[in-house]
């Protein structure tokens, strides 16, 4: 999974509006908050990379060679991408 750094700019930029128009915090410095918006965004794209690829290296890994596209293989990866975002705290 990859999310280009335009659509990750497009993602903060909807959170920091949407906390600003629902009153939720007032921003001193706009341009601050957009970089920390950029910077969480960025954050959680790559944590989800991480897990993508953990999830399909622990398919791959199966003997029983599990074809990806395959029923079983969304099974198992959806499988394992939940138990390790759990592990992980998430």
């Amino acid at each position: 999974m990859t999310i280009s750094e335009e659509r990750q700019s497009h993602l903060a930029r909807i959170v920091v509006d949407g906390i600003w128009n629902d009153d939720m915090v007032d921003y001193t410095d706009e341009d601050k908050a957009m970089r920390v918006g950029k910077q969480a965004v960025s954050a959680f794209v790559a944590e989800l990379e991480a897990l993508d690829i953990f999830a399909r290296e622990k398919v791959n890994s199966l003997k029983r060679g599990v074809q990806e596209g395959s029923p079983e293989w969304d099974v198992l990866y959806s499988k394992y991408f939940q138990e390790e975002m759990k592990r992980r705290g998430n």
